[in-house]
């Protein structure tokens, strides 16, 4: 299995039916690669050896009768531990949750195991998804696979960074802010965040419950669609998710571009991003151009208010959401504590790290009395804006193309003591997740430094396919080349 690390979802498929390898031998590959590079890479938390071998095999018997398998039959993948998998450790990179052991599945887990999908580990991310570059993880930093010295991106880094190292060839991540397109950006890999509702949260670990979405990881746009495809759809169990029927966004790739209309916002392309980054957005502006598109200049007016009114909004929800951690159920329980009181003080002081008691601080002042209307109400009103923004570039165009991150993956460490730039660099990301629309990143080429660059691409309410044809169109052209 020499060429492990290119194997996609087809190739996968074609191998298991002309019986080129078992799917027992994809997760043993998988799970050697992992194993023997964590120890320097930081991606996995966990792995789940006996589960993955077990379902392999369950894979091939199927294959061995001739019965029906998944779309995902025997495809090894990785999933970020903030996501519930019964019988397995779920930590969100906590202390907090350092010994939980998930009771049930979240929906998504079932859906990519129904479609045979084989799991072989819990990714690392940052402590309940509170960060974007993966340092906030309270065990151990993810290295990027493209420069070990530099971050894969946050929250999602280490599902980034199992599919860009090879050990796997997608991977579930969750995205908030960015959470699943930066680290995708920074590790030169696909990452999808569909529209808010297309997938269910149900058994997602609740940061921000408004803005959290499930989403996947590949190397290719293809491999993105056929995984959102397994695990998009109405959930009786989360009330938010949408009555929306989902296409066969794979099936569905081929469709011309030819003739879209592509917005162009001028407000990602002012002060602030860097130079290089820009020029790789612009030459990928103009591969869909040379495609047929047409593009045009649109305006997103009210994204100079969105970092301060996502970062309102996201701690005040995440102050509610971790509120049950108290040491008096399932999460971490202080041995020093000789009242209720201390119990409670202790065991978040021990729990939780500094980045998220830094958001649960600001979310609480947020939401306290006489300081709501000043600021979480205002902050609502700057998403209702925001969104009135999107909608009103989608009746001229059919999607919105620019960058994700202002820059390319930093070093570990570079900006770790300074939290106002990391909320800063969100800016291109945090937009389309406060207007609830889909969005994603693909590779658009890398830095004079050999670093991965993303271009993001936008849609609205449920209109991932157009993303997908545009990505998928791009990647055929030679754009991931950038």
């Amino acid at each position: 299995m020499d060429n492990y690390r290119e194997l996609t979802i087809d190739s996968i498929r074609e191998g298991l039916k002309n019986k080129r390898f078992s799917a027992r031998e994809l997760a043993q590959e998988g799970l050697r690669t992992a194993r023997a590079e964590n120890a320097s890479s930081g991606v996995f938390l966990s792995f789940c050896e006996e589960k993955a071998l077990r379902d392999a095999g369950a894979v091939d018997r199927k294959l061995a009768v001739g019965e029906e398998v998944g779309a995902l039959a025997g495809v090894p993948t990785a999933v970020k531990d903030v996501i519930m998998t019964e019988g397995l450790k779920t930590t969100c990179a906590s202390r907090m949750l350092e010994n939980y052991v998930a009771s049930y599945s979240a929906t998504a887990v079932k859906a990519i195991e129904a479609a045979g999908a084989v799991i072989v580990g819990k990714t690392n991310c940052d402590e309940f998804a509170m960060g974007s570059s993966n340092e906030n993880s309270a065990f151990y930093p993810v290295r990027n696979p493209a420069a070990p010295d530099r971050v894969p991106g946050g929250s999602s880094g280490g599902s980034a960074a199992a599919v860009a190292a090879g050990h796997t060839p997608i991977a579930l991540g969750s995205d908030t802010g960015g959470s699943i397109r930066q680290p995708a950006s920074f590790c030169g890999t696909v990452g999808v965040m569909p529209t808010y509702g297309r997938v269910s949260r149900f058994g997602l670990v609740a940061f921000a419950s408004s803005l959290d979405h499930i989403g996947p990881f590949s190397r290719t746009v293809k491999d993105s669609a056929t995984l959102l495809g397994a695990i998009a759809g109405r959930d009786p169990n989360d009330s938010t998710s949408a009555a929306v029927p989902a296409p066969d966004y794979a099936a569905a790739l081929q469709a011309d571009v030819a003739g879209l209309r592509v917005g162009v916002p001028k407000e990602y392309f002012a002060e602030g991003l860097q130079a290089e980054v820009g020029a790789k957005i612009e030459a990928g502006i103009e591969k869909l151009q040379s495609l047929g598109c047409e593009i045009v200049a649109v305006s997103l007016p009210h994204t100079e208010y969105a970092v301060a009114g996502y970062y309102l909004i996201c701690t005040a929800e995440a102050s509610s959401n971790l509120a049950r951690y108290d040491g008096a159920r399932y999460s971490r329980r202080s041995e020093r504590s000789e009242t209720l009181a201390d119990m409670y003080r202790n065991s978040r002081a021990e729990g939780f790290g500094a980045e998220v008691t830094r958001r649960i601080i600001l979310g609480t002042y947020v939401l306290s009395a006489g300081y709501y209307d000043a600021y979480y109400r205002k902050a609502q009103q700057v998403r209702a804006l925001i969104a009135r923004d999107f909608a009103s570039a989608f009746e001229k165009v059919d999607a919105i193309v620019g960058p994700v991150s202002p820059f390319p993956a930093f070093k570990i460490g570079e900006k770790a003591g300074d939290p106002l730039q990391m909320y800063l660099a969100d800016i291109y990301t945090i937009t389309a997740s406060l207007a609830g629309i889909a969005g994603m990143s693909v590779p658009c080429g890398k830095s004079s430094e050999g670093l991965p660059i993303g271009m993001q691409i936008l849609t609205n309410h449920f209109r991932e396919q157009t993303m997908f044809n545009l990505g998928h169109s791009f990647e055929q052209a030679g754009g991931f080349c950038g």
